[in-house]
């Protein structure tokens, strides 16, 4: 009799979704306890790595003055004021400073766990996750350049865009200067423009310039007489026939101000180094332009040189905005 029941009982297939459904329970709750367990672990990473690279950073302008064990106490000092209100754990923290191959850098590193709220349930049995993350600040030996092209045509002479320009740029020159520890750390190049840069007329003697239409522009005609005598007739008479040429002389070349006009295209816009090759085309043509603004300086870190060449500007003549950004590419290179 009671077996009779039971085999009933186990082919009866009617209202099966509730021994099913309860058979699947256990895992719909583990997937989505982990998806939440997971969404968790992950903000807490990022609150971590947020706080590992501010560390990095606060501490790169001063880590290769401190010892190790300065540097651990200040980094972890910064570090844990970052790093709040987190369900995590304690963090296990660690800086470092080394010099490389490539340059010095200030590495830091956290760890830490979070328990579970769903993925210690039976069947999973993960009780903590273990979050991790690293934070590298490193910089290079190269040193820092910075080519300042600044306009002083017959426009900034309006408005007080001049004084106003003066301000600003010597602003700047104080700025890169507080931000070298060491001289060389930080160098200033100056380029005055207007419709042309002036490149120093000391340089007239220089290879890189092409005097062909300053000598076509600057000189003045020369004129030489030349006389024959000569006897003509029977009578054996002397006579005199004088001829005169014109030549044009150009000026000496010390006498230019200094001036450089655009190079033909497309060397205008390149830093093509300049050549005699080719016919010179890549010469920069020299040009005795009457509102050639002040000297440019090249790169210094002579910050009261840059900032009197930047007091020394006026504003005259027409714009040439490429020629200014040209010129402080090239005195980069």
């Amino acid at each position: 009799m009671i077996m009779r029941h039971i085999r009933r009982f186990m082919g009866d297939r009617r209202a099966n979704i509730l021994p099913m459904f309860g058979l699947s329970l256990i895992p719909i709750v583990g997937l989505i306890g982990a998806a939440v367990d997971y969404s968790r672990a992950n903000a807490v990473n990022s609150k971590l790595q947020a706080a590992l690279d501010s560390t990095a950073l606060a501490m790169s302008a001063s880590a290769s003055s401190q010892t190790s064990a300065q540097l651990q106490t200040n980094a972890s000092a910064y570090f844990f004021a970052m790093y709040k209100g987190t369900a995590a754990s304690s963090v296990t923290f660690n800086a470092a400073y080394a010099m490389t191959s490539t340059g010095p850098q200030v590495t830091v590193t956290g760890a830490t766990s979070l328990k579970t709220m769903f993925m210690g349930i039976p069947g999973f049995g993960i009780t903590d996750m273990p979050i991790s993350a690293k934070s590298v600040s490193a910089w290079g030996n190269t040193r820092l350049r910075v080519a300042l092209a600044l306009g002083n045509t017959g426009s900034m002479n309006d408005n007080g865009k001049m004084p106003a320009l003066k301000t600003a740029a010597k602003a700047l020159i104080d700025q890169l200067k507080a931000s070298a520890t060491n001289n060389g750390d930080v160098y200033v190049s100056i380029i005055p423009f207007a419709r042309d840069v002036n490149v120093g007329k000391a340089n007239y003697n220089a290879t890189w310039l092409d005097w062909d239409e300053w000598e076509d522009g600057n000189g003045q005609d020369s004129s030489t007489t030349t006389c024959t005598t000569q006897k003509t007739g029977k009578s054996g008479k002397t006579t005199k026939k004088c001829a005169t040429t014109t030549t044009w002389v150009p000026d000496n070349h010390n006498t230019w101000n200094g001036c450089v006009s655009d190079r033909d295209q497309p060397y205008d816009t390149t830093n093509a180094a300049p050549s005699t090759a080719n016919g010179g085309v890549t010469l920069f043509p020299t040009e005795q332009y009457e509102d050639c603004p002040v000297e440019l300086m090249p790169l210094t870190y002579n910050w009261t040189a840059l900032k009197s060449k930047i007091d020394s500007m006026t504003p005259n003549g027409n714009t040439n905005t490429t020629i200014g950004l040209e010129w402080g590419w090239h005195s980069l290179t």
